[in-house]
């Protein structure tokens, strides 16, 4: 049976747990219990140790170290155990993990002492200098906008968690003071000249591979350039992509033949019709034999490895089989750096995301409908004109632009006339 008993009137308990040679001490303080050991074996000197422990304890809370409120870090700790459970299968697990990631290494370290009352729009301008300074320091530079941005969605997602729970009455101002609106410019892409300059430099690479050994690789390639620049899949889409996913088809509007493409990604189930550029490397990928390091490389359904067979011999691709099992990263930057197309010129790095950027440009550079363009991408009109219309010239109407009004006629002075007769 535990021992106990009480000093300054009851507000400390001073007690020994069983199997213990050592007093410990307790009270209620601040709206938490709060406990320590006082290491003594003498229960008068432990008393003394209780004592001071508690006037030390009301001496930090006058003076405001020890919060009375939740504070950042128990805030944090919730939301990410919310957002872990409430997102399953709905975010991607990078995503969640960089949600962690930010917490942990940026938020907390500055904000996880502060009770949340603490947190308003002065102490975020505080964080953002903070982080303005560490990382110029380290790497000479600050940090990215949009690095910035996500961190302030992770701590605005933070604040509406403890919002929730009734640990916080309103949200602070997380506005940033100062800010101009940030220049929209397009995406990197390819204009028709560079993407025919790098199809070009594809299918010689198909044609010639500096290593027979990587010549499958190098075809497949090719054909992920021509696919993508014709149908504007996402690449996730397209790596999720199976032979049973597509179909040829004659399209009864356009009199062409075209592929009709189940897509499973980022924004779920959806369709695309492709261009007819695109049936020819499809038919290839499909004729395509394929090595057995191209099964290891592909990933079934459940994320396990899928082996058709064991010997090294070459097969046809079956109907679950991705089209494209593996993107050759590597070989599609090289190839870029030897045609000098790594980069746009505003110093934008191109990636296999280009390729759909460059579909939806040449798209609306033949007057495409827009709308039109949003349901087959998969995206929002409002996208679509934020980020590609307005860099397009053909999107300007030249003659409803120089309209001008026709200048009146003179009038003649009443002098010049001729008298009646």
């Amino acid at each position: 049976m535990t021992e106990n008993h009480t000093v300054l009137g009851g507000k400390v308990h001073v007690y020994k747990r069983p199997n213990s040679s050592s007093w410990q001490c307790s009270t209620y303080l601040g709206g938490k219990n709060r406990r320590t050991t006082t290491k003594e074996d003498s229960l008068s000197r432990a008393k003394e140790i209780a004592e001071d422990w508690y006037l030390q304890l009301r001496g930090k809370l006058r003076n405001g170290e020890i919060k009375t409120e939740k504070t950042f870090s128990e805030a944090s700790e919730q939301f990410l155990r919310e957002y872990d459970l409430i997102t399953q299968g709905e975010r991607s697990k990078v995503y969640v993990n960089c949600q962690h990631w930010r917490s942990r290494v940026h938020l907390v370290p500055f904000f996880g002492p502060m009770g949340l009352s603490e947190i308003t729009a002065g102490k975020v301008q505080e964080y953002r200098i903070h982080r303005l300074e560490e990382t110029t320091a380290k790497r000479g530079k600050p940090p990215a906008r949009n690095t910035m941005h996500q961190e302030m969605v992770t701590l605005r997602q933070t604040l509406k968690a403890a919002i929730r729970n009734g640990w916080l009455d309103r949200m602070p101002d997380l506005s940033e003071p100062y800010r101009s609106s940030p220049k929209i410019s397009h995406r990197a892409w390819f204009s028709p000249e560079e993407y025919k300059k790098l199809y070009e430099a594809t299918r010689k690479r198909a044609h010639e591979p500096k290593s027979t050994r990587f010549k499958w690789e190098s075809e497949q390639l090719h054909d992920y350039v021509l696919f993508a620049a014709n149908t504007g899949l996402r690449p996730d889409e397209a790596w999720r992509l199976q032979f049973r996913d597509v179909t040829i088809v004659e399209d009864e509007a356009s009199g062409q033949t075209i592929l009709e493409i189940e897509v499973r990604g980022k924004r779920g189930v959806g369709y695309c019709k492709s261009m007819s550029g695109a049936v020819r490397p499809f038919e290839r990928l499909k004729a395509r034999l394929r090595p057995a390091r191209a099964d290891h490389a592909a990933r079934d359904d459940n994320g396990a490895n899928s082996t058709a067979n064991g010997s090294g011999d070459l097969r046809l691709p079956g109907p679950t089989d991705l089209i494209f099992p593996k993107w050759q990263r590597e070989l599609f930057k090289a190839i870029l750096d030897e045609e000098n197309l790594r980069f746009d010129r505003e110093g934008r790095p191109r990636t296999a995301y280009s390729l759909r950027h460059t579909y939806i440009c040449l798209r609306l550079m033949e007057g495409a409908d827009i709308y039109q363009i949003a349901k087959n991408c998969r995206t929002s009109v409002e996208m679509i004109e934020k980020y590609y219309a307005a860099h397009i010239k053909t999107q300007l109407d030249a003659a409803s632009i120089n309209i001008m009004r026709p200048k009146p006629k003179k009038k003649k002075n009443r002098s010049d006339k001729s008298p009646p007769d």
